[in-house]
């Protein structure tokens, strides 16, 4: 069976993503969300199903990237 994880995740402008779990000597930088997941995924034992909790933070800075970052590929907008 595998292990379920909970990743704690937050934001701080100067570091970017941090992850925290007791599973981990020390939090986890990164600069996006899937870098963190990453990172995470490769120091943590494999088959571990690793889920990111954010704070209110970390969803908001996630939320303000999808917002202003480049559309979707293969995005059009109607015309």
């Amino acid at each position: 069976m595998t292990d379920k994880l909970s990743i704690t995740v937050t934001y701080h402008s100067e570091r970017g993503y941090v992850g925290t779990h007791p599973e981990l000597q020390q939090p986890v930088i990164a600069l996006s969300l899937g870098g963190l997941r990453r990172k995470v995924e490769a120091l943590l034992p494999g088959g571990a199903i690793i889920t990111l909790s954010l704070d209110r933070t970390a969803r908001l800075e996630r939320d303000r990237r999808r917002l202003t970052g480049r559309p979707r590929p293969g995005y059009r907008p109607s015309a």
